[in-house]
């Protein structure tokens, strides 16, 4: 034993010096995009160019940032009333179907499952027609509600799998017990399985924002309306067609990234949380 525990120690040492090298090397592929985003941010129109995005601004300035806010501002705004409705139901209706699925066994459930995760695997560009159809049958073709409804929909198959694995770790006799004592399917859950799903919320919540929030091609398929899309559909029309401003077009990427990034630095902890408890797997 005392042989072999010199052995594992320098395994130890020598598999973190290789993770820290790893990480030198790596670090610099996801740093330099986000250098060049920024330096090119605040240069003028005339400093902000291909052969000098890798340089520091000469003179700093944020009229490309002022330019941006004010193309993307409503746009912004539209994202903003889009996702967090869409995040916040689709989440809901998951953990609900989680629920159900993970601790009410009835006929054909898991068939019903495998039938939901189905779902996930559908590509985007498979229900355009489809989509813009239903839209337009119930009058939604157009609109933000239109547009958050099918990020609903279409958000539904991974949070329920994301809820249903983590209630899985919850025991079934909390369950039981709620319902000896008379609460229903809805009560016990709305009074005991929603305060223990905080880390699943913050897990499901992040990856749905993210999904949302970023997001082009069922903004611009959906709303036809440049003034109603999405920003990042916006961002796509600020990148012009003879020119580009380059400081204009990295400001606004900068602009439409912010969000995501700011939730991420924010709840980042509660992330890895979720996820060790149990909400993916």
């Amino acid at each position: 034993m005392s042989s072999q525990a010199p052995s594992i120690v320098g395994s130890s040492r020598i598999s973190r010096r290789v993770q820290f090298i790893l990480l030198c090397l790596f670090i610099p592929l996801f740093t330099i995009p986000f250098y060049v985003v920024l330096s090119a941010s605040f240069k003028s129109s005339a400093g902000a160019d291909v052969s000098t995005m890798w340089k520091l601004p000469e003179q700093w300035t944020t009229s490309g940032m002022s330019m941006a806010w004010n193309s993307l501002k409503g746009n912004f705004s539209n994202s903003l009333l889009m996702t967090i409705p869409a995040v916040i139901i689709s989440s809901l209706i998951g953990s609900l179907n989680g629920f159900i699925l993970s601790k009410y066994k009835f006929k054909f459930s898991n068939i019903m499952f495998t039938l939901m995760l189905v779902g996930m695997f559908i590509p985007y560009q498979t229900i355009l027609i489809p989509m813009v159809r239903f839209l337009q049958y119930i009058h939604l073709y157009g609109t933000l509600p239109g547009l958050a409804l099918v990020h609903i929909v279409y958000g539904i198959p991974i949070t329920s799998l994301m809820f249903r694995n983590f209630y899985v770790s919850i025991p079934k006799a909390i369950v039981e017990a709620a319902s000896i004592d008379g609460a229903g399917l809805l009560k016990t859950f709305v009074r005991i399985i929603i305060p223990l799903s905080i880390p699943g919320f913050v897990v499901a919540g992040l990856f749905q924002f993210t999904n949302i929030w970023n997001d082009f091609l069922f903004g611009i398929v959906a709303i036809p309306n440049p003034t109603m899309q999405p920003v990042t559909a916006a961002l796509n029309n600020l990148a012009g067609t003879q020119t580009v401003d380059w400081n204009v077009l990295m400001a606004g990427s900068l602009i439409a990234a912010l969000p995501t990034a700011l939730i991420y630095l924010l709840l980042g902890r509660y992330y890895i949380q979720g996820l060790t408890a149990g909400s993916v797997k």
